[in-house]
């Protein structure tokens, strides 16, 4: 009996000094692996957010979206009413028009213009040669001097009418000229006109999903107003905000393990892609500051820019400010 207590004790401490032996070795493994990552759970899922607004003021003729629906690039997401975009475009086409038939009545003055001055011309020379047989005739004794001085006027008339068809000449090319200008100034806001009516059509400007919508049909909106905004799910990341005290060893293109509260029991993988220039209060709206005197050491987050690899786990979709533990990968 006494051998059996004996053995008894000694089995028993035995034991003990195995469940001690076992604990040690858990607690020396767990503090390695512990110093191989780093981890935190002040993370979200973060991506872009496209904020869709009015270029233009009107009467909205239909939207044709609804919250939280799924949208391609370049789906019409709301109408605004084009009638009097249209009119506008109408009276620009008719002013244009209208310059259009000057421009061309000014080339045709300058054509009749050059045709005059030729003219003009042909009889200059005539009225020289004319002139030049007068005072021949004159110095023979053949011709009265009245003659000559006829001949003598009829060249003074010829070149005094060539001058002034040539002046007419170059006052048509500058009618043709400020047509020509007139004309160009006319087609910006024609252009202006067309652009405005195209904007009455508002388009997504990338895949995702429409959110925050407080536009309806019949509201008066106004140029710059928010409409709604499309959340582009097909390129998120993760934003983690790290303890800058564990961010000695953490580099870019570093393995993290992605564990979203939203799906328990999966985990995604990714890669470190940037790590922030400062820290997340420094570009706060009021940033501390620190030379008044009340200073206080706090450790401060940084936040590390995510990238999630392209296949994982593609059967969970992640929206948008989902919170997410990230634990990166620091040694083998």
């Amino acid at each position: 009996m006494r051998y059996l207590n004996r053995w008894g004790k000694s089995a028993a401490g035995m034991a003990g000094g195995v469940i001690l032996a076992v604990v040690v070795a858990a607690g020396v493994v767990h503090m390695i692996a512990s110093r191989a990552y780093v981890t935190t759970d002040d993370a979200y899922v973060d991506g872009r957010v496209h904020a869709i607004s009015a270029k233009i003021g009107g009467m909205v003729k239909d939207v044709v979206v609804t919250d939280n629906q799924a949208v391609k690039k370049g789906d019409v997401l709301v109408e605004i009413d084009p009638a009097d975009y249209d009119v506008r475009v109408c009276e620009a086409e008719a002013v244009l028009a209208a310059e259009e038939a000057r421009l061309v009545e000014a080339r045709e003055k300058i054509s009749g213009a050059q045709a005059l001055f030729t003219v003009k011309a042909v009889a200059c020379r005539q009225a020289v040669m004319d002139k030049t047989r007068a005072g021949r005739l004159f110095t023979q004794g053949v011709l009265a001097k009245e003659k000559l001085e006829k001949a003598q006027t009829a060249l003074d008339l010829a070149r005094a009418e060539l001058v002034s068809a040539g002046q007419g000449v170059v006052q048509a090319r500058a009618a043709r000229q400020l047509a020509e200008a007139l004309v160009a100034t006319r087609k910006a806001p024609l252009e202006a006109a067309r652009l405005n009516r195209g904007y009455t059509r508002i388009f997504a400007p990338a895949d995702g999903f429409v959110t925050k919508k407080s536009v309806e049909t019949g509201n008066m909106i106004q140029s710059g107003q928010p409409l709604m905004a499309v959340v582009a799910l097909d390129d998120v990341w993760v934003t983690a905000n790290f303890k800058e005290t564990q961010l000695e060893r953490v580099q870019a293109g570093m393995d993290v393990t992605i564990k979203v509260d939203t799906y328990p029991g999966h985990s995604f993988s990714g890669k470190v892609e940037s790590l922030m220039a400062g820290t997340g209060s420094a570009f706060s709206l009021f940033p501390p500051e620190n030379a008044l005197g009340n200073y206080v050491k706090i450790v401060q987050r940084i936040p590390v820019r995510i990238r999630l690899d392209k296949a994982t786990d593609p059967g969970h979709l992640l929206r948008v400010g989902m919170s997410v533990v990230a634990k990166i990968r620091i040694r083998e």
